[in-house]
C-alpha cells in the first residue's frame, strides 16, 4: 500500500511539473507589432513546441497593465520612454533590456485621396487636406508622442492639434484612416506597408522626433527561463528575417 501511495505521489508531481512546463510565455507587445509577432511566434511554436500568448495595444496602456500586476513575462515596446517607466519601478529586468528594433514616421491618406505634401519647415500641411488628422494619443501612444514631436519641429503642431484624432493604439489610427473617417494620419512605415487601404504621401524626416526603438525585456518576478528563450529568438536569423520583410530596422 505504501508503494502505491508514492507511485501516486509521484505521478501527481510530475503532472504538476509538466503543466508547470507548459506555461505559456506571455507577450505585451506594441500593436505595430500584429504583423511580425503573428509569424514569428508561428515559427517559434512550431521549432519548439512551446506556446506564445501575445497582448497586443499601445505601449503605455500595456506597460500600465504590467504595473497593476497584469501577467506578462516580456514586455516589447514601442518607445523608450514606456521601458524607462518599468525600470524605473522595478518592473522589468533591467539587464535584459535591448533595443530591438527602429522603424519610420509615415504620413498617410485614404486610399486614392493622397496629397502633395513637402514635410519640411515652410511647407502648410494643415492646408494641404481637409478633415481630421488621426495618430496615436499625443499624450500616451508612442506613435502619437513621435508624431507631435514632428509636428512641433516642423511649425505645424499649433494649427494641427484641434483636429488630432487620437486613436488608442496605431493600428486604431490606421484603421481610421483607411476607412476615410480621417484626412490623413500618421502612422510608422510599417503600418503602412502592411494596408492595402491607404497610401503613403511622404516620411517625417529622422530628425523631427526622437528615434523610433522597439526595447524588449522581460518582466520581473515572472518565470523567466521561457521568457529568455523567446527574447533570444527575437534577435535570432528568423525573427530578423521576419521584421526586415515588414520594413522593420533590425537594431546591432
Amino acid at each position: 500500500m505504501a508503494r502505491l501511495m508514492f507511485t501516486g505521489l509521484s505521478m501527481i508531481l510530475l503532472l504538476a511539473g509538466a503543466a508547470h512546463a507548459a506555461e505559456p510565455v506571455r507577450v505585451f507587445a506594441a500593436a505595430s507589432l500584429t504583423n511580425a509577432l503573428e509569424t514569428i511566434t508561428a515559427g517559434y511554436e512550431k521549432s519548439t513546441g512551446a506556446k506564445v500568448l501575445t497582448s497586443l495595444a499601445g505601449s503605455g496602456a500595456l506597460a500600465k497593465q504590467i504595473e497593476s500586476g497584469a501577467p506578462a513575462d516580456v514586455f516589447f515596446g514601442a518607445d523608450a520612454k514606456w521601458m524607462d517607466y518599468l525600470v524605473k519601478k522595478g518592473l522589468v529586468v533591467a539587464a535584459s533590456r535591448k533595443d530591438l528594433l527602429g522603424n519610420a514616421l509615415t504620413l498617410i491618406a485614404p486610399k486614392g485621396k493622397a496629397f502633395g505634401a513637402e514635410l519640411k519647415a515652410g511647407f502648410d500641411l494643415p492646408a494641404a487636406f481637409a478633415g481630421k488628422l488621426c495618430t496615436g494619443d499625443p499624450e500616451s501612444v508612442p506613435v502619437g508622442i513621435y508624431a507631435k514631436e514632428a509636428l512641433t519641429k516642423l511649425g505645424w503642431w499649433e494649427k494641427l492639434a484641434p483636429r488630432i484624432a487620437g486613436a488608442e493604439d496605431v493600428r486604431s489610427a490606421l484603421g481610421f484612416v483607411e476607412r476615410g473617417e480621417c484626412g490623413a494620419g500618421i502612422v510608422y512605415a510599417t503600418d503602412a506597408k502592411a494596408s492595402g487601404r491607404v497610401d503613403v504621401v511622404a516620411n517625417f524626416p529622422a530628425d523631427s522626433h526622437e528615434p523610433i526603438v522597439y526595447p524588449v525585456a522581460l518582466v520581473t518576478g515572472r518565470p523567466q527561463g521561457a521568457a529568455a528563450d523567446f527574447v533570444k529568438y527575437l534577435s535570432g536569423p528568423q525573427a530578423k528575417a521576419v521584421f526586415e520583410k515588414l520594413g522593420f530596422v533590425v537594431l546591432p
